[in-house]
């Protein structure tokens, strides 16, 4: 069965070139000009992936992220935006998205950046998918992260991989899809160092290159959700080189 993909773009040429890019990859696609007929379709449908524009009349993008995650749905969204600034991207990841390209862009990016949100809807498996080992640069000293094909256990956290919720301690955390990926990928490998270009590899299978700040937004929103006070900080950086999840 071809994967489903409902597409929200106000622009009628973007829509009509979109949709017939997205048919010919394969895809099956139900395309919409706004966000009203967007959240009609996501809740008759329930499609694979959402494909929204940012800015569009009455409900925007934004508003259709904050409603389907408000209603529990966790379907990957990915955005269409011309904003480029910092704060419009993390407007974008508060609402709930899970990825987003700047227009213009290229076909195949929006192809490639579908493929690595679809890839996460697999069931995780022992050893393999985004989360397995490898990659480190340097290992610290610590307790080792208990994982299984269920559960992951490491630094006070604690990972349900197949109901895909996470908890610090009593405390649940809400996490996008992308960010229980990047969470996950961080907890199996507790400890290690990882490197931008492994973990870029690993989330959104492939580098988005040195210039792009896509991961530090996700780790700086990841902070936000996981970090309490009076207690030790859980994400750390290693200038230069990338990221490690450790319990100071």
């Amino acid at each position: 069965m071809p994967q489903t993909v409902l597409l929200a773009e106000d622009d009628r040429a973007i829509r009509h070139a979109l949709e017939r890019a997205l048919t010919l990859e394969g895809y099956e696609v139900t395309a919409v000009a706004d966000g009203v007929e967007a959240l009609a379709h996501a809740h008759r449908t329930s499609p694979d992936v959402l494909v929204l524009d940012v800015m569009m009349p009455g409900i925007d993008g934004l508003q259709v992220c904050r409603v389907l995650r408000a209603e529990g749905d966790r379907t990957p969204i990915l955005m269409l935006t011309a904003l480029v600034e910092t704060a419009d991207r993390i407007a974008g990841l508060d609402a709930g998205a899970d990825d987003y390209v700047v227009k213009p862009f290229d076909v195949e990016e929006v192809f490639a950046r579908l493929r690595a949100l679809l890839r996460r809807t697999l069931p995780v498996t022992t050893g393999g998918g985004s989360g397995s080992g490898g990659g480190g640069v340097a290992a610290e000293p610590g307790r080792e992260p208990q994982v299984s094909d269920r559960q992951v256990e490491a630094a006070g956290l604690r990972m349900d991989l197949q109901a895909r919720r996470a908890w610090r301690g009593s405390r649940e955390l809400e996490l996008t899809r992308t960010e229980f990926e990047l969470l996950e990928l961080l907890a199996r490998n507790a400890g290690i160092v990882l490197d931008h270009s492994t973990i870029y590899d690993r989330i959104w299978g492939y580098d988005f290159g040195p210039g792009s700040k896509n991961l530090a937004v996700y780790v700086g929103y990841l902070r936000r959700k996981l970090d309490e006070p009076g207690a030790p900080q859980l994400i750390h950086t290693v200038r230069g080189v990338g990221y490690v999840l450790r319990e100071d």
